[in-house]
């Protein structure tokens, strides 16, 4: 499974429509495989789902995103994870272990309902 995060500073960016980079990992299991970090460089919708789908992405797991991204990205088959917030490295972990609804990766303002 392909897990992708949009990242910025090290951390889950905050708006995945305007996000430039991408970390996307390799898991089985929930264990790491690979990883590798790649550009983002399309601005059209219909474009930027069709890249994160050809990465072979699964599961994204981002901060904000519009309702019509997360559409498409969810009729080509992956799984979005909206509303989340932290250090990349934090969120990965607490996705490896089940803890991503925990409170503290929410998004502020953003509740349990949100998703």
């Amino acid at each position: 499974m392909n897990i992708a995060i949009p990242i910025w500073d090290g951390k889950v960016s905050p708006v995945f429509d305007t996000a430039s980079r991408l970390l996307v990992l390799q898991m089985d299991e929930r264990v790491e495989k690979s990883r590798f970090e790649t550009y983002l460089d399309e601005h059209n919708v219909t474009r930027k789902c069709a890249r994160v789908q050809g990465l072979g992405v699964q599961v994204l797991i981002c901060g904000a995103i519009s309702l019509h991204f997360r559409q498409v990205l969810g009729a080509s088959g992956i799984q979005v994870i909206p509303w989340i917030s932290g250090p990349a490295e934090e969120v990965l972990d607490a996705f490896k272990t089940g803890d991503l609804q925990d409170s503290k990766y929410r998004m502020p303002g953003c509740g349990i309902n949100a998703v």
